[in-house]
């Protein structure tokens, strides 16, 4: 698939990050995992996991797609506490059994579409989203940030999406 995936991680699926990455990926055909929809538990030392966790599922969905968008509102100068639990898990991604699943994020690109009420993003918001994309050798490619008390960023917008489309083929 060439479509990207965006992982939208907020505690309301309708809410501002969901319009901002309709807003920006308007002309950008995407698949979109909202990751209030599926159970998935907080990381654990052992792996041990209910049935119905979906991280895995969606870590294989990782590996069809050749850009992640990670969409997420700022909570408290962070990443949502979905969106963390997310990261968490990826650690599951780098020891056995799951390794191999870690090793096939070589080479995605990867954005981060965040909004909040700041003027600005708060200083090292990006620092997870890069460090993470750096450590598994995917390429962060960039943020865009919508303030709640900003007009939409129009052009900003235009050009971001332009960039997912551009290295998604």
């Amino acid at each position: 698939m060439n479509k990207p995936l965006v992982i939208l991680g907020s505690a309301r699926s309708d809410g501002d990050t969901r319009r901002l990455v309709s807003q920006v990926l308007t002309d950008v055909p995407y698949q979109l995992v909202d990751l209030q929809q599926g159970p998935m538990a907080p990381y654990n030392y052992r792996q041990e996991y209910p049935a119905r966790d979906t991280f895995l599922a969606l870590a294989d969905l990782l590996l069809h797609h050749p850009v992640v968008v990670f969409a997420t509102p700022v909570y408290w100068y962070s990443m949502s506490g979905i969106m963390k639990d997310f990261f968490d898990r990826l650690t599951d991604l780098t020891e056995p059994p799951h390794k191999q699943l870690g090793r096939g994020l070589r080479g995605k690109h990867v954005f981060l579409l965040a909004v909040g009420s700041d003027q600005e993003l708060p200083e090292g918001f990006e620092v997870p989203f890069r460090r993470t994309a750096e450590y598994f050798n995917m390429k962060f490619e960039g943020t865009l940030y919508q303030s709640l008390k900003q007009p939409f960023p129009v052009e900003a917008a235009r050009q971001f999406a332009q960039k997912i489309s551009l290295v998604g083929n």
